[in-house]
């Protein structure tokens, strides 16, 4: 028949024993989102490397230059477009919506 020290001893050890497993839990769920920020952290760095390459590889020529200022003429176009159409739809003019004379 087990004593009453070896029941308690059990029990504590068991407890400790809980409690290291979770914290081992805690530090394994931190290094999972350590580990997801740096894939994409480096997930971002090669996105620009890559877009850095697509832009030195397409204005290497005449015709690669051309075609990189048009696209860039395309982007910028864009993004005036979305920010005068899309972005200011809600706000006022800039005469505060009085007609001038």
């Amino acid at each position: 028949m087990p004593s009453v020290t070896g029941s308690i001893a059990d029990f504590f050890s068991s407890l400790v024993g809980i409690f290291s497993n979770l914290i081992s839990s805690i530090l394994a769920v931190f290094q999972s989102i350590f580990a997801l920020g740096e894939g994409l952290v480096g997930d971002v760095l090669q996105i620009g490397q890559s877009l850095l390459k697509l832009v030195t590889d397409l204005s290497g020529s005449l015709v690669g230059f051309v075609a990189a200022n048009f696209f860039a003429i395309l982007a910028v176009g864009g993004v005036y477009y979305w920010y005068t159409n899309v972005y200011q739809r809600g706000r006022k003019s800039v005469t505060g919506g009085k007609k001038r004379a």
